[in-house]
């Protein structure tokens, strides 16, 4: 992450994101930095406009956010994919629940009349 951050660090002074410039970068922030690493970063941002990106990423948790209220996220949607019998216990215990409201829905009926 601490990569990422360097580069972070590059486009937000306005510096050009390269291999010396990000290896300084981590070095004043005490990491150990590993040239593969750093290579690998460079040659991932050659074509990325990072602004964009940031502009891009920021707009993603709105949209999550009207999905999910929407009926569900893609986690929700992972989840109803798995087990049947997992599924087929929840909704018995869903009925469950369902007949000890009712039950309690009676006998409220009956306090209302006696209270007046």
């Amino acid at each position: 992450m601490e990569y990422v951050y360097a580069a972070l660090i590059l486009n937000e002074t306005d510096e050009e994101i390269n291999e010396d410039n990000v290896t300084a970068v981590l070095e004043a922030a005490g990491v150990d930095v590993e040239e593969s690493r750093v290579k690998a970063l460079v040659a991932a941002l050659e074509d990325v406009d990072i602004e964009e990106a940031i502009d891009t990423a920021a707009a993603a948790p709105a949209a999550g956010a009207a999905g999910a209220a929407a009926g569900g996220s893609a986690d929700e949607a992972e989840a109803d994919d798995g087990d049947d019998e997992a599924d087929e216990e929840e909704a018995a215990d869903e009925a469950a629940a369902d007949d000890d409201d009712d039950d309690e829905g009676d006998s409220g009926e009956g306090l209302g009349e006696l209270f007046g």
